[in-house]
């Protein structure tokens, strides 16, 4: 009776909580049949916002790959002063808000008053109101969660194997690349599939620093609250639905593909 009552309770938390408002957005989007996708797909403006908001969203996961491993072996593999310090910093992405970490980005890189803006602006480098700055403060929100799925692995598989092969004569590189990579390899994807998701969903970072000037850099989820607050519901429920797609699919897509790769 407990067991059932706990079941019932949770999933009773999750379809008020996710499944009934993402299937109110769904409801919403087909309820003229396909017009407010068809009209969302015709209009310049949200075609350059799905196209600014897949550039900036893959942009930030290959750069979190990558360093998200590096960090994640330096964490794991290496003993330096200040170490629990740097995974500490790790998780501020998490705890503050996206606002203030567009903000933080502002200060810095603006090209009027910002620390390293001006000097930037002179060297013909633009970062805030352009696309590197969109990818900046995508990248930070999303900073941790590669991270976080690599950590764990990489502790509970140890470094046996790795001194093994290196003993044998191989480099680092082929070590990293036939041993270390290979033993994490679904963290990976699951992390890049949460970074992925996030990135195509952040709002406020991108918000503060891109200048949400339409047709350069607005991205999907501003074109949403801007079409929204515009009353053109149909094209923010279609721009919703397609964001909230793209997203469920990358899990799915994980979810059929790990019980082959691992069988």
């Amino acid at each position: 009776m407990l067991r059932l009552v706990l079941r019932t309770v949770v999933v009773g938390y999750l379809v008020l909580l996710v499944a009934w408002p993402v299937s109110l957005v769904v409801t919403h989007t087909f309820d003229g049949g396909f017009s407010a996708l068809s009209k969302a797909f015709a209009d310049p403006e949200v075609t350059h916002a799905l196209q600014l908001t897949a550039i900036v969203a893959l942009s930030s996961v290959a750069i979190n790959l990558v360093f998200g491993v590096t960090i994640s072996i330096l964490l794991v593999r290496y003993e330096f002063p200040g170490k629990r310090l740097l995974s500490a910093l790790l998780d501020v992405p998490l705890s503050v808000s996206p606002v203030v970490v567009g903000l933080a980005l502002l200060l810095v890189y603006n090209p009027r008053s910002g620390w390293l803006g001006p000097a930037l602006a002179d060297a013909g480098v633009q970062i805030i109101f352009s696309t590197p700055g969109m990818v900046l403060a995508t990248t930070f929100v999303a900073l941790p969660l590669v991270i976080r799925e690599v950590v764990p692995v990489l502790e509970e598989i140890g470094d046996d194997q790795e001194w093994a092969a290196r003993s044998l004569g191989a480099s680092s590189f082929q070590t990293l690349r036939r041993i270390t990579l290979p033993g994490v390899k679904w963290a990976l994807v699951y992390g890049v599939v949460l970074a992925l998701a996030r990135s195509l969903g952040e709002y406020g970072a991108v918000k503060v620093v891109s200048g949400n000037v339409v047709g350069s850099t607005q991205t999907a989820t501003l074109l949403v609250d801007q079409r929204y607050q515009n009353f053109d519901q149909p094209t923010a429920y279609a721009l919703s639905f397609l964001l909230a797609v793209a997203s469920v699919v990358c899990i799915v897509i994980v979810s059929v593909l790990r019980p082959k790769q691992e069988a």
